[in-house]
């Protein structure tokens, strides 16, 4: 699908950052296609094209620009106007689903056809979820290849490339050099040794009040799973039988995070990587999103005061989901008091250089082999605790994308404990969804309202109509301005 260009051309000729990652610039005498910020010289206007995404541009015969590399540039916001069901089946998709998958198999994990599948992403990319996996792949693999040391084979397979063979005919065919002969080009780039981590850069479209986030994420941080500073969020975690841990930097006035891994299975960095970019939101459109609520008289000073609000998604959905049982009538202290407890009760000791981090939350399976007793959390909240941990090894529930926030709530309120409020946050949390919105949350109605006044779950309900679909992002923004 092509764009018009004049539609764009003021946001082209003033390299607008605003616009990087949701348009591509194909060069018709160069073959090049470009992000918006590029450094070089502006194109004439009749001498390009525009693309809704990367893989559209790959697909009409542009091949990636070496100077402002389209593989560093913030994600594609897939729901920007567009269907759930893509964002999803992108979720999906960055996890590996098309790595050995089929499109038919996809569709079937979402609920629908591999047709239907096939013409949302062409009315909403441009492009085919075969397009989009490839494309992905390739960016990928050159992100690794610039900015870290790993070895040609280390860099095929956590690309998602089968064979290193298929690997190297690809990359040269596209960047018409093999990928050793790329990065002998930029070798005199500095990489950190191997022991240290693997460290990447993850970029973001402005504005962004990272700052909230990390407010946000220490006051619930778990002790020994996670550590936040003013600047930085670091954690465990546990991946397919891999454990390592994460830290994600960031430094003002810059437009991106360093992102550094430690894990053993360099197979799994890419979709660390696609999780870290989904927890701190970064593939959102803020200025877009700030501009819709703030048609809100009663959002719009909100919004001024603190432009960027992003969504912060939980690492792992059952931690969230536990945490949100545990924090059912009790104070954020209380319930990460609580949840540090069970962490430490049925958790994996963790040996990391960094003295805070030496513990990784627990799975569903070492939650059920625990009866949780002595923790300070009542029978009821054990049972719902338990009830999720076996709902997900039932695959009644899942945290992947493949369920839409009502087939979830829907599934998790069956649990005996788990009432709308709990399901909702969880969603909020857990699923990615930019429209969830908790709208049984006490603190939600009351800053909802006018001043000393609470609204009704339906007043609350009726109102949000008008944030809709960006409903998750006008919850964050009451509830810092609540605090």
């Amino acid at each position: 699908m092509n764009l018009d260009p004049d539609d764009f051309e003021q946001a082209r000729q003033a390299r607008d950052p605003h616009f990087d990652g949701r348009v591509f610039i194909g060069v018709l005498t160069t073959g090049i296609y470009c992000r918006p910020v590029c450094p070089v010289r502006i194109p004439r206007k009749e001498n390009i094209r525009l693309f809704r995404s990367a893989a559209a541009a790959a697909e009409a015969g542009f091949r990636p620009c070496l100077r402002c590399r389209p593989e560093s540039s913030p994600g594609t916001p897939a729901w920007l106007g567009s269907s759930h069901t893509v964002s999803r089946a992108l979720q999906l998709i960055a996890a590996g689903a098309l790595n050995e998958g089929s499109v038919a198999q996809l569709a079937a994990r979402l609920g629908i056809g591999a047709r239907q599948l096939t013409r949302l992403f062409r009315q909403h990319l441009g492009v085919t979820p075969l397009a989009v996996a490839s494309t992905q792949r390739l960016h990928f693999a050159k992100q690794l290849i610039s900015e870290t040391s790993l070895p040609m084979t280390d860099v095929c397979f956590a690309a998602g490339y089968s064979s290193v063979r298929r690997f190297n005919t690809v990359f040269s065919s596209v960047y018409g050099r093999g990928p050793l002969a790329l990065r002998r080009q930029q070798s005199d780039r500095p990489h950190p040794a191997r022991d240290e981590g693997l460290t990447l850069t993850l970029h973001w479209r402005p504005p962004f009040d990272w700052s909230a986030m990390l407010e946000y994420l220490a006051l619930r941080a778990i002790p020994g799973v996670e550590r936040v500073t003013n600047n930085s969020y670091a954690r465990t975690f546990l991946m397919e039988g891999a454990v390592g841990d994460f830290r994600v930097r960031f430094q003002p006035g810059r437009r991106d995070l360093t992102l550094t891994v430690r894990c053993s299975q360099t197979r799994l960095l890419q979709r660390i990587v696609e999780r870290v970019k989904i927890m701190f939101d970064l593939n959102a459109v803020s200025a877009e999103v700030d501009a819709w609520l703030a048609q809100d008289p009663h959002l719009q000073p909100l919004v001024r005061a603190t432009p960027g609000i992003r969504v912060p998604v939980a690492w792992d959905g059952f931690e969230v989901a536990v945490r949100a049982i545990v924090g059912q009538q009790v104070s954020v202290k209380g319930a990460t008091t609580l949840v540090s407890r069970l962490a430490r009760a049925c958790g994996t000791p963790y040996d990391s250089d960094d003295a805070e981090l030496t513990l990784v939350f627990p799975t569903p399976e070492q939650v059920l082999a625990q009866p949780l007793q002595g923790l300070g959390i009542t029978t009821r909240r054990v049972a719902a605790i338990h009830g999720v941990a076996q709902a997900l090894l039932d695959g009644e529930l899942h945290f992947d994308g493949s369920m839409t926030t009502d087939e979830f709530v829907a599934a998790v309120t069956r649990i005996p404990g788990i009432g709308p409020w709990t399901a909702q946050y969880i969603a909020l949390r857990a699923l990615n969804d930019p429209d969830a919105f908790p709208h049984a949350d006490l603190v939600l109605l009351r800053a909802a309202a006018g001043e000393g006044e609470t609204l009704s779950p339906a007043q609350l309900l009726e109102r949000s109509r008008a944030w809709r679909p960006w409903r998750a992002y006008s919850v964050m923004l009451l509830w810092r301005h609540a605090g």
